[in-house]
């Protein structure tokens, strides 16, 4: 068994779909080195052409066959793309064909259309929530927080912004965060600011170590980055959230996707798409 392979992402938009699909299936096989390029907008026949010609090049350097992940619309493309030496897996030809039969209509075969303009509320709509997630990050403003879907509150340093620009960006919704201050730990009640929205609210906390490490890296050897201080406050504000019964998480060994979906879950949060 080979220890290392060649990938090619390979797509006539962006390239996200066939990345994210191909990954998916790569990251079961844990004993594999995978040595990944992605080529997106490969929209021609001539570029078509060229891909293969790269793949073809991989193949001659290498005992084992490149993987080739499509997601091509166009048959021509896909067509070309399948004449070289890799093992070639495309996504339209193992379910659109599928699809199909099964709706008895043809697909419209549209380039573009995962991740795309053609449908600009969607696009309008993703974009004004990491617009408002930007005007409210780490408690900037109250304004306008009544319209938020969700208010993460935590520490700083425990995942609060990149969770929240991660639920605009991929879900749309509006999602706010508020750090905890010196302040708010000494204090017995809720933030003044968040308290009008209690409901809104949900908490992250993370582990002491790993708060430590993160902050370290930032400011290193400071009362800021102190395991003793990283406890103290993971400590008081989940008994803030348990006090004040606000659900939360534990983000120390959650990817930013299982985050997200966690929080989704927990607060019941409507996706807008």
């Amino acid at each position: 068994m080979n220890s290392s392979r060649q990938v090619f992402f390979i797509s006539d938009r962006t390239g996200i779909t066939a990345e994210s699909m191909g990954g998916a299936l790569l990251n079961q096989f844990d004993s594999i080195e995978f040595k990944r390029s992605t080529y997106p907008f490969i929209d021609t026949e001539t570029k078509a052409n060229e891909i293969v010609a790269l793949i073809n090049q991989a193949a001659k350097q290498s005992e084992a066959r490149p993987l080739v992940f499509s997601s091509i619309v166009d048959e021509n493309i896909r067509t070309i793309i399948k004449t070289s030496a890799g093992l070639h897996m495309s996504f339209y030809d193992a379910f659109i064909g599928q699809l199909e039969d099964e709706f008895a209509t043809e697909a419209n075969h549209s380039v573009g259309r995962t991740h795309g303009m053609h449908d600009t509320e969607r696009y309008d709509t993703r974009m004004d929530a990491i617009n408002f997630t930007l005007n409210h990050d780490d408690g900037i403003t109250d304004r306008e927080l009544q319209t938020a879907d969700v208010i993460l509150m935590g520490v700083s340093r425990s995942g609060k912004t990149p969770t929240c620009l991660y639920l605009a960006l991929q879900y749309g919704i509006r999602a706010a965060n508020y750090p905890l201050t010196p302040e708010d730990m000494e204090s017995s009640d809720l933030p003044r600011m968040l308290k009008p929205f209690k409901h809104k609210l949900y908490g992250l906390t993370i582990d002491s170590d790993r708060l430590h490490h993160i902050r370290s890296e930032r400011r290193p050897d400071s009362r800021y980055a102190s395991r003793e201080n990283c406890r103290r406050e993971i400590d008081t504000a989940e008994e803030m959230y348990r006090r004040f019964h606000i659900p939360y998480t534990n983000t120390t060994h959650k990817s930013i996707e299982e985050l997200a979906a966690s929080i989704i879950l927990a607060a019941k949060l409507q996706r807008r798409f």
